[in-house]
């Protein structure tokens, strides 16, 4: 079905050079040079029936006119002035219009290049509109994902491939105030209105807890407050318990690798766990087990345990040959080793992964717990929405990282043992990306393990149904191997260099001219290029119905007000006990 009509009236330019991807287009009528806008999309007709070209401005020329000798015509005179105005468009794709009711295509390929002459039309309004939605894959019936509308043309909506944009990962990155959060709600909210959502945002600020209504839910890693002496589970809070950690992420809890005593540690530590997770099993009569016990294996056991195991080794004497008593192999060696485990058990901050609510300590958890997160929701039911918000604002700092992982790869490995007919893709919205995915050297780090585990998910996410959102401020300072596998990029508002930098190193050669806008687009403005949209697209995000907590504070308006804000004590209050109070 032609989508795009060519007529006389439409017509603003005609091809006068053509290079092997570049063109020249001469504009007879000086009012029409007025319609070119650089890096805006124009259609250029083709030799061949059904087949359109598309093209991108990107130089807009106009030469002073030359002085008319009086022997001239006044119609001589007006072709000589008309012959200044240029275009130059550079080729990026072709357009296969079908008969009948067979799809259009698009393709970011060149079959052929336009004749001398060919007519080049403004693409606006309707035609805009139509062309994006066809190389964004979308159907006038189908759900689709509408992100806000083109800068260049207010009256054209974007649209953006859903599949793509997720299955391929994206890469979300903008200043300080650029809207970053305003379009992550939007995302949300459109992801919301599909009957089986399923996205999990790693909410590092609290930013996001105004997104209500349904298809949403909330949760809280456990804090201070949340540890009760019974020690029961309530909704909402969510614990990750010690025995979910794996191999790395114990030895980075509790060893110092700079100790001397170091291996001797780790390898008591391991086999102490091992022996607890088979003494749990052995106390519930579950042998199903027994014969397959890994370090990694998620199976509860008891933390004491494994402290008295260790304590035993660290005071253990041996006899020698004359029968008087003398130091074991291991004495006095663990002691750092202990010690450690006493700090990070009396860690009230660290409650949620030491001193987890007894129901955690049961098989059955895990089940529920996986389910809770990587099952799909209902758009129509309050209490099981399919976008769930994890608020990680009461995580300490130095382990938030593990924290995010530890979650990230228990969402990961379930997905990645699910039967693949029963496989049910999800969405990792990671905000703050660049506070546990830096680009860091460090390789014994609960940092390094978490970047280790992000790696994994961006490299290999797309086969097991797990796609990437990474949200940052601050590209320069993210690990360049996981963006490197983000296909798609929307870039607000960038006035760094370095970040500037590292976006332009993701745009393709030819649309380098798009990195130059960076600096100064509008709060609200992303460019957005990659598989989601194949075109590169500069885009006014639509406002969210909700907004997230992450509004600038007006500081020249707060400071003209006649009264002031107090909230010192409920601020010295919520330091004190590490959690969140009202007042």
């Amino acid at each position: 079905m032609k989508i795009f009509s060519f007529n006389k009236e439409k017509t603003i330019g005609l091809v006068k050079a053509v290079d092997t991807s570049t063109v020249t287009v001469h504009v007879p009528n000086s009012d029409d040079l007025k319609k070119f806008q650089v890096n805006r999309i124009v259609i250029l007709q083709s030799g061949t029936p059904l087949l359109v070209l598309i093209g991108l401005v990107t130089r807009i020329t106009r030469k002073e006119e030359r002085p008319i000798l009086s022997s001239k015509s006044d119609e001589e005179s007006e072709s000589i002035q008309s012959d200044n105005d240029f275009v130059r468009v550079i080729l990026i794709g072709t357009v296969f219009e079908k008969d009948g009711n067979d799809r259009n295509l698009f393709k970011r390929s060149l079959d052929t290049v336009p004749k001398i002459d060919a007519g080049c039309y403004p693409l606006d309004k309707d035609d805009l509109t139509s062309f994006m939605k066809l190389i964004s894959q979308t159907s006038e019936n189908g759900q689709q994902l509408h992100i806000g509308n083109y800068t260049l043309d207010d009256q054209a909506k974007a649209y953006l491939n859903g599949n793509k944009l997720f299955q391929r990962h994206a890469l979300v990155v903008g200043s300080t105030g650029s809207g970053k959060s305003w379009l992550t709600a939007k995302l949300l909210e459109e992801i919301a209105q599909l009957p089986q959502a399923n996205s999990i945002v790693l909410d590092i600020h609290g930013e996001y807890a105004p997104l209500t209504g349904t298809g949403f839910r909330h949760f809280k890693i456990a804090g201070p407050t949340d540890l009760e002496k019974k020690r029961t589970l309530k909704e909402g809070i969510l614990h990750l318990p010690y025995w979910l950690l794996g191999y790395e992420a114990i030895c980075s809890l509790f060893v110092d690798r700079s100790d001397q005593n170091a291996p001797n540690q780790t390898a008591q530590m391991t086999k102490a766990i091992q022996e607890a997770k088979q003494n749990f099993l052995e106390m519930e009569n579950d042998d199903s087990y027994l014969n397959l016990l890994t370090i990694d294996s998620p199976i509860p056991y008891d933390l004491n345990f494994v402290i008295n195991k260790l304590e035993t080794i660290n005071t253990a004497k041996t006899k020698g040959e004359t029968g008087r008593e003398r130091q074991g192999p291991y004495f006095d060696k663990l002691t750092r080793l202990l010690g450690r485990f006493e700090v990070k058990i009396a860690d009230r901050r660290l409650g949620f992964v030491f001193n987890p609510p007894e129901e955690t300590m049961k098989m059955d958890w895990l089940v529920n717990l996986v389910g809770l997160l990587i099952k799909g929701g209902n758009s129509q039911d309050e209490k099981n929405g399919g976008i769930k918000i994890i608020d990680f604002s009461e995580v300490p700092s130095d382990v938030i990282p593990l924290m995010v992982s530890l979650l990230a790869n228990v969402i990961f490995t379930s997905n990645q043992w699910i039967t693949p007919e029963n496989r049910h893709p999800i969405s990792l919205f990671c905000d703050e990306a660049h506070l546990y995915l830096p680009e860091s050297n460090s390789t014994d780090s609960a940092t390094a393990i978490s970047v280790k585990i992000f790696e994994r998910i961006a490299k290999e996410g797309r086969k097991f149904g797990v796609g990437l959102v990474v949200i940052s401020q601050r590209p320069s300072e993210v690990n360049r191997t996981i963006m490197s596998q983000c296909n798609n990029v929307i870039a607000m508002r960038l006035t760094n260099g370095d970040d500037q930098n590292v976006v332009k190193r993701l745009l393709p050669d030819s649309l380098g001219g798009f990195g130059e806008l960076l600096p100064i687009l509008d709060t609200g403005e992303a460019i957005i290029v990659g598989d989601a949209t194949i075109l590169p697209t500069r885009v006014r995000v639509a406002e969210p119905s909700c907004h997230p907590n992450s509004k600038t504070i007006s500081f020249w308006d707060e400071w003209a007000k006649q009264e002031s804000k107090n909230g010192v004590a409920s601020a010295v209050k919520s330091w004190r006990i590490q959690s969140q109070v009202s007042g």
